[in-house]
């Protein structure tokens, strides 16, 4: 067993490191969830989580070499990352995503490693205990430790720390265990780049466009579903970004875009998943990049976005190390722990409840009970009224005039 977990786990360290693909979301899910649109229940506390991601996308377009003359080239565009995730409470889980290598396109060593590092703060499994419906949110900072920033085949990035926060809302139908059953997703967040006076190309700055004047903000979106079955996972998820502040007109990638993505997850142990998933661009064709501007090297017939792309992840439980032998039995007993475990909190929960309500019933009686009272206090008080007014009258009347 020692020695199957030191060779999956080298694959996926070589698989990171170098065959690095391109990731247009930045930053792969490393947790609970599909590739990209994020689960909102967390992991369960003490687990860590590690994923290896790569993707990979090549192209064959055309360089200008003379005024009528051309070349044919293949442009690569490759990325790897780990990601990893770790249960700190029932409602908290905190990431930590480097980029590990990333293309730059830049001639030479013309790559970044390291590139650019997340750290992610989740608040999830929110709602009604043992509901089908949970929700959570994240809280986000990217740090920008890549030596080039704006790089071509990729999203909008900036020299700056930048931030935002995500939504989420899931849906299974085994809430006890809601990755054994059919699933949906639902992601809406924010990002601000934070890259005010940022500069984009590598001369100095000769016109008010090459240098960021407002910062860029864009708004993302996922939506997924996942069909499970004992050792793969079918899923397919749509995500993509809406600029709210576009990038200048030097910047790369200044398109809104979105997503299509089928995906298969091969599940040999309960410890360790292989992903095998195809990205394909259903928006974000057009070119917006201003290549007139100083400093901008245009790439001719070569979208901003790529077309496609492969994707590949491993991912490893490395905490508790008791997953690692767990049995089928320990599984199913576990499993009818856990639904005995809720079964009780949600009979308390009710007999509280009940409790409670048979309280207020009582409260209202005895309010209708004063409020009784009150009414026959009200009516002898007016008798009383009424005899003695008649009875001052009487005498009135019985006196000599």
């Amino acid at each position: 067993m020692k020695r199957l977990m030191q060779f999956f786990l080298g694959c996926a360290l070589s698989a990171a490191v170098l065959v690095q693909p391109d990731i247009t979301q930045a930053q792969p899910n490393g947790g609970r969830g599909l590739s990209h649109v994020r689960s909102a229940w967390n992991l369960d506390p003490g687990y860590l989580m590690m994923y290896a991601h790569t993707r990979v996308f090549g192209k064959v377009g055309q360089i200008n070499l003379a005024q009528s003359l051309t070349s044919a080239v293949t442009f690569w565009d490759v990325q790897g990352s780990l990601t990893f995730n770790y249960g700190i409470s029932e409602h908290f889980e905190l990431e930590f995503a480097p980029i590990i290598y990333q293309d730059n396109h830049k001639g030479g060593k013309g790559y970044n490693m390291i590139d650019d590092i997340f750290t992610t703060l989740k608040i999830g499994s929110l709602g009604r205990r043992g509901g089908a419906v949970k929700y959570g949110f994240d809280i986000g900072v990217r740090f920008p430790t890549a030596k080039k920033h704006n790089v071509i085949f990729e999203p909008y990035s900036a020299g700056k720390v930048s931030f935002g926060f995500n939504s989420r809302v899931s849906y299974a139908r085994d809430p006890l265990y809601p990755e054994d059953a059919m699933n949906m997703h639902f992601n809406f967040g924010y990002w601000n780049f934070n890259d005010v006076g940022e500069q984009l190309t590598d001369i100095d700055p000769l016109v008010d466009t090459v240098r960021v004047l407002q910062p860029t903000q864009q708004l993302s979106y996922g939506l997924g579903i996942v069909l499970p079955t004992d050792r793969f996972d079918f899923s397919v998820e749509l995500y993509g970004i809406i600029f709210l502040q576009k990038p200048p007109e030097t910047a790369f990638s200044r398109e809104n875009w979105a997503y299509i993505a089928p995906k298969v997850r091969y599940k040999p142990y309960r410890w360790l998943a292989l992903d095998m998933a195809l990205d394909i661009r259903v928006a974000g064709s057009k070119d917006e990049t201003n290549y007139n501007l100083p400093g901008v090297q245009p790439i001719p017939g070569m979208p901003n976005y790529p077309d496609w792309r492969i994707n590949l992840g491993t991912r490893f439980t490395l905490l508790p190390t008791n997953v690692y032998t767990l049995t089928e039995r320990d599984i199913l007993m576990r499993k009818a722990e856990t639904r005995r475990e809720l079964f009780e909190k949600i009979i308390r929960e009710q007999r509280e409840t009940e409790a409670a309500e048979e309280e207020l019933e009582r409260i209202k009686e005895e309010r209708r009970k004063a409020e009784r009272e009150l009414e026959r206090l009200r009516r002898i008080l007016e008798g009383e009224a009424r005899r003695k007014q008649q009875k001052d009258q009487k005498k009135q009347q019985e006196q000599p005039q």
